[in-house]
């Protein structure tokens, strides 16, 4: 502890002292400085989110650092291509997106002894790999969209004809078109 009582705060470098301190990553702060820096909004341990040395509530920590472009709210179809780099985290390569090669896209498209067959591979699917979407039974790696080879979810899958998509891509493909539906900087999409 420094001389005068106390550490100093991380927002108002006053000493703060035992009664009002709050400790968030190794740093102290009054309890009525214990604000988000941008709204003010006051935080506790369960709604707090850190950055470098600054505080932030989640919603304003992910307008600020979080993930941009396309069906995150960043506006006119912006895209950041920042993966994380700088920030030490690494990626592997994806494996090469193979496109549904199955010509019998039916629900009962199955082996003769009873087990699934994926769509997407035509290898059997067994039990522990199952991820039923679309009327089929997928492996969970070859679960990915078939436009842009995107990891699905429950909730972001969206199916067409057999073949699964990402919200985004299906969104562009066999969404409507024209003034207000997302297609950047109020343009109008002109198909013939």
């Amino acid at each position: 502890m420094p001389f005068g009582g106390g550490n100093k705060c991380g927002r108002c470098q006053k000493t703060v002292y035992f009664a009002e301190e709050v400790q968030c990553e190794g740093k102290s702060w009054h309890k009525c400085c214990f604000q988000c820096m941008v709204c003010n909004k006051s935080l506790d341990s369960t709604t707090v989110a850190v950055h470098v040395d600054e505080i932030y509530c989640k919603s304003c920590y992910g307008k600020k650092y979080g993930p941009k472009g396309y069906g995150f709210g960043g506006g006119a179809g912006t895209l950041s291509m920042d993966r994380g780099e700088g920030l030490g985290i690494k990626h592997e390569a994806p494996s090469a997106h193979q496109p549904t090669n199955n010509p019998n896209a039916s629900k009962f498209a199955k082996t003769p002894g009873g087990s699934d067959v994926c769509p997407r591979c035509s290898k059997m699917v067994y039990a522990a790999e199952k991820v039923i979407a679309g009327g089929n039974s997928w492996h969970k790696a070859c679960f990915r969209c078939a436009n842009c080879g995107k990891g699905l979810e429950s909730t972001t899958v969206a199916d067409k004809d057999g073949e699964i998509y990402c919200k985004a891509c299906y969104g562009k493909n066999f969404g409507p078109k024209g003034f207000g539906f997302g297609q950047g900087a109020g343009a109008l999409a002109y198909s013939q």
